[in-house]
């Protein structure tokens, strides 16, 4: 399955919707080809503020960005707590990440 073209999404939202910002957010675009769920969510949150509630239901996570996830928690020494706060998750996933992903 292929992914979207983000890069090419958010030059687009930026032109159309945000044109002062675009100069700023297209040198952070251009630094990387291929972005990673994380990047998307780092920049939804960096153009359109501190995410709410209601999207966060809609956030899905794909193999390597769980792996990626799961290895910031082991780098920042973090309980299943602490990093469901910091990544703004349930518990129960992070739990359940860990049981498909590590053992």
């Amino acid at each position: 399955m292929r992914k979207p073209n983000y890069n090419r999404i958010y030059i687009d939202l930026l032109e159309a919707k945000f044109p002062e910002k675009l100069k700023y957010f297209k040198s952070i675009l251009d630094r990387k080809k291929q972005l990673s769920v994380l990047d998307v969510i780092k920049l939804n949150e960096d153009l359109f503020g501190v995410s709410c509630k209601e999207r966060q239901k809609y956030r899905s996570y794909d193999k390597p960005t769980v792996l990626e996830i799961l290895d910031y928690q082991k780098k920042n020494r973090l309980n299943d707590t602490q990093l469901a706060t910091h990544f703004r998750l349930s518990r129960n996933t992070v739990a359940t990440w860990k049981k498909k992903f590590i053992v």
